[in-house]
């Protein structure tokens, strides 16, 4: 069953081929292989979650070569959680595409496909250096991508994009080479059996590294300061691009998430916790300027930009506490936040397609099309979004503050979401208002339709919220055992005790 490993890497890059050698070919047919190649992705995420429910690591060792020594894919249950949470994701979003905003670039589902398959290297990989291979591999894809579609109005922020990550590449690889040079290895289990005994200038180098790391995924993750460039580059992506990166942001969440507990958790010796320190502080800074850029943004995608900053915020705090309840909520609220964003990112293209030359700024104009459609899956988007109930983000938002139960962590956590919270419904309330209920006379000249792919994605991944709280006790139940099995350091090491391609350990 460990082949198993290799499918949500394999499906997207056989399918990324196909398409690339498939540029001339009729559009209908480029777009039935992409869906069915995200859909076979689903069936495969899915697999992987039956198979990591069992609190088992499987490991797929390539070229039977054994850790540390050889490349490895490693399944636990947060690997299965991201590769699912992927899967559904990409299917929308290709989904979405297929209504028209995929045409104008005869690659856009080969690089959609390629960016899937780098993700999910990263979210399967056993290995530091591998980990910054997937970076690469998903970034490059990304940066074409954000370039797609008419106009210049990407290419500063898509500049702005491409050499802040360029800039993480870089120190990405120097924090690597710092930790191979003490260590000999990048195996994440050999590192994390291997950092607790360091001593003298080998430890210096290695927290040298560590600190350098959480940089590189502090940026990916568009925590304050490295996050102004996120609101302009997601704002002027197309609909299906902007609602995937809503994931992108998650891979550095992932990334701290994996090489913080394992290699530098309570068990590290001298580096034990290295950084979280800061991250906590962070992560509030980081959910209280989201806030602000988002009363002041002045259309729809930009709010729900700003959105994404805020979740990366409310999904770090309670990561740097370290704590199991922590951990299991921050897990609980990234499935219901990256759906919803990605949902509301879709919905924000479909009410500037309705509104003429309005677009989706936050002004008055006159009544769009499908307005009362429109307007209820924004209420339901942006009541999950702010945290009100009774949909995902309150029983999220609320599982979050309950992990906290005294001391100066649990004012300022209760004080900043709770005040974030708040704010964040003034400003959807605010951007409602104005687009949906306050018009103008006038008339819209001949807005397009909405297609059926369109309505059935933005619709989907904003029900996604009523989803998750129709399944929040087995979702609970599996986010809990999540965060047991990452606080376990022993599980994840044993992995260099295999001897097999094929056994399950």
């Amino acid at each position: 069953m460990n082949d198993w490993l290799l499918a949500p890497i394999l499906i997207p890059l056989i399918g990324g081929v196909i398409q690339v050698f498939m540029g001339y070919a009729p559009i209908s047919l480029r777009r039935t292989l992409a869906l069915i190649t995200t859909s076979l992705l689903l069936v495969s995420a899915l697999v992987l979650l039956s198979l990591a429910m069992d609190d088992q690591y499987r490991v797929y060792a390539f070229g039977n070569w054994q850790p540390p020594f050889g490349i490895v894919l490693v399944l636990d249950r947060l690997a299965a959680l991201m590769v699912l949470l992927t899967a559904v994701l990409a299917l929308f979003c290709h989904l979405f595409s297929v209504g028209g905003w995929d045409e104008g670039n005869r690659q856009f589902h080969a690089l959609f496909l390629f960016q899937l398959m780098g993700l999910n290297i990263a979210f399967l990989t056993g290995d530091l250096f591998n980990l910054f291979v997937a970076f690469e591999v998903l970034l490059i894809a990304s940066y074409g991508l954000l370039m797609h579609g008419e106009g210049t109005s990407r290419t500063t922020p898509g500049l702005h994009y491409v050499v802040l990550n360029l800039t993480g590449s870089a120190l990405f690889l120097i924090s690597v080479g710092l930790i191979y040079s003490a260590t000999g290895t990048l195996n994440m289990a050999d590192l994390a059996r291997t950092v607790p005994d360091l001593t003298g200038a080998d430890l210096r180098l290695v927290e040298a590294g560590g600190l350098m790391l959480l940089v590189v995924f502090g940026l990916k993750a568009a925590i304050l300061p490295l996050n102004f460039w996120l609101p302009r580059a997601y704002a002027r992506a197309t609909a299906p691009v902007a609602a995937l990166f809503a994931v992108m942001t998650k891979v550095g969440v992932y990334a701290i998430l994996r090489v913080y507990l394992l290699i530098f958790g309570q068990g590290a010796g001298g580096l034990a916790s290295l950084g979280m320190d800061w991250l906590f502080p962070v992560a509030l800074a980081t959910l209280a300027i989201g806030v602000i850029g988002a009363l002041g943004a002045q259309n729809l995608k930009t709010l729900v930009a700003w959105q994404v900053v805020i979740s990366v915020g409310t999904l770090l705090a309670p990561i740097a506490l370290g704590s199991r309840a922590g951990i299991s909520a921050a897990l609980f609220y990234l499935l219901s936040t990256t759906w919803t964003v990605a949902g509301l990112f879709l919905l924000a293209e479909l009410v500037a397609n309705q509104r003429g030359s309005a677009g989706d700024r936050i002004v008055t104009a006159p009544a769009m099309a499908h307005r009362t459609l429109l307007s209820v899956l924004f209420m339901l988007g942006a009541v999950s979004a702010a945290g009100l109930p009774p949909l995902s983000g309150f029983f999220s938002k609320v599982l979050i503050l309950q992990s906290v139960t005294s001391g100066p962590d649990l004012a300022w956590l209760w004080a900043v979401v709770i005040t974030g919270s708040f704010f964040t419904v003034i400003a959807y309330s605010r951007a409602g208002s104005i687009v949906f209920w306050r018009t103008v006379d006038g008339h819209i000249e001949s807005p397009p339709g909405l297609s059926n792919t369109t309505r059935v994605a933005t619709g989907a991944l904003i029900a996604t919220s009523l989803v998750i709280v129709a399944l929040a006790g087995p979702i609970h139940q599996y986010t809990d055992a999540t965060a047991d099995q990452l606080l376990d350091q022993n599980g994840y090491v044993n992995i260099l005790t295999v001897e097999t391609v094929g056994e399950d350990h």
